[in-house]
């Protein structure tokens, strides 16, 4: 299903304006649209198109609806940069069979880039484009608990039977989540979240799109021009699971993380081969520590050799065995099987594309699905055959607690 706008020629302008503040607050309460890191970034609101799809074919369906909008548009852009001129939010569902991939373009786009700040306008048939004054951000009051579709023992359990087919030889890795539901006394407004997110993890890419908010440390793919990069992560350790250990060191030292590691590294990089001359890929992992966990971190950088478009590439390695597992194939029945919940969005790709085919997309994780009073928090695990069941409910626990303590507003500095 698509909602476009009428025949008549939409005109798009971007242009450079004087420093505007934090980017977050600009935002509306109503659907605000995010892509921020470190402070730069873009956010948008309002909504000119929309496309959504589903099914094996939807990352093609909206490349093609994407390149149609926007090849109609009437386009005076005075920077010419990525993430200038007419831009769309993105957010695909982890699986082919649910509903809820989405494309949004907005009818206003604040960015900022190495300092560098600009303001993008869709204006046409008489619908004026304009900033808006943004409404106070609300807490959401106190909140309760409540289990999801997939609750802590039956993780535990799913965990323990994949282990137990990896040792039979079925399967080498499956990356399995659960879910946890955050009920507040007030409607959740999703900026609330953002801001807590976006402050206590700034290296992370702070998202909203369609009320799916959250911080991802984990990049799938960005597209400049002929340059595709990658940021992969794999191999998890927090504070406190190695009393008075080096948990950087340890996660280093850890057989079972190294291959959960190279697994995923594999995984993108088999993916990306066919469309680059080059590709680099480092020998080692480094550390990439954040306030609630640690994790094994290897960044891929490419040449594309045949100009693929950002969605196109995304259609070839989603998932990538960091959040689906390996062989492909066989970890996507597992998923299916043990989890029996649908994802949504949960660990699908996240971020935004422009006119050029470039553009930014992580993977869609420490995030929560917000619907009125309701958040449906996600985390999950990559398992393989030495994981131990508990280690990984511990695992799990520890990830959630980045969208906990923001919704909470308890994260001190």
């Amino acid at each position: 299903m698509t909602v476009a706008p009428s025949p008549s020629p939409l005109r798009v302008r971007t242009r450079p304006v004087d420093d505007v503040g934090r980017l977050l607050d600009l935002l509306p309460d109503d659907r605000p649209l995010s892509w921020v890191r470190d402070g730069e970034g873009l956010v948008g609101w309002g909504e000119v198109a929309r496309f959504t799809g589903t099914g094996a074919g939807r990352f093609a369906e909206a490349d093609a609806w994407w390149r149609s909008f926007a090849a109609r548009l009437d386009v005076h852009d005075d920077l010419e940069i990525p993430g200038t001129g007419a831009v769309a939010f993105a957010s695909f569902t982890f699986a082919d069979r649910s509903p809820g991939s989405v494309l949004i373009v907005p009818r206003v786009v604040v960015g900022r880039r190495d300092g560098q700040t600009w303001i993008t306008e869709f204006a046409g048939d008489g619908v004026p484009a304009a900033m808006r004054r943004a409404m106070p951000v609300r807490a959401g009051g106190a909140l309760r608990y409540d289990d999801g579709n997939m609750t802590v023992a039956r993780y535990r359990r799913a965990v323990a039977e994949a282990v137990s087919r990896m040792r039979a030889g079925e399967l080498d890795k499956a990356a399995l989540a659960h879910d946890l539901l955050a009920v507040a006394d007030e409607p959740l407004d999703p900026r609330y979240l953002l801001a807590g997110l976006a402050h206590h993890y700034p290296t992370c890419w702070a998202y909203s799109v369609d009320g799916l908010v959250g911080a991802t440390p984990e990049l799938l793919l960005r597209r400049e021009g002929d340059v595709v990069s990658s940021r992969v992560l794999a191999g998890t350790i927090w504070p406190g699971s190695q009393d008075g250990a080096d948990i950087g060191a340890t996660l280093l030292a850890s057989a079972k993380d190294q291959r959960e590691h190279a697994f995923a590294v594999d995984s993108l990089a088999a993916t990306l081969r066919p469309h680059c001359t080059t590709l680099d890929v480092p020998d080692e992992p480094s550390i990439l520590a954040l306030h609630n966990v640690s994790h094994l971190s290897s960044d891929v950088r490419g040449e594309l050799r045949d100009g693929a478009s950002l969605l196109t590439l995304a259609a070839d390695v989603h998932p990538t065995a960091a959040v689906g597992g390996t062989p492909r194939a066989a970890a996507l029945r597992v998923i299916a099987e043990l989890e029996r919940m649908d994802r949504g969005r949960y660990a699908g790709p996240v971020g935004w594309l422009d006119a050029a085919g470039d553009g930014e997309l992580g993977i869609a994780l420490r995030c929560a699905q917000l619907d009125g009073r309701t958040a449906r928090l996600f985390a999950g695990c990559g398992i393989v055959a030495d994981s131990d069941p508990d280690t990984e409910v511990s695992e799990a626990a520890a990830k959630l607690v980045a969208v906990r303590e923001a919704l909470e507003g308890s994260v001190t500095d």
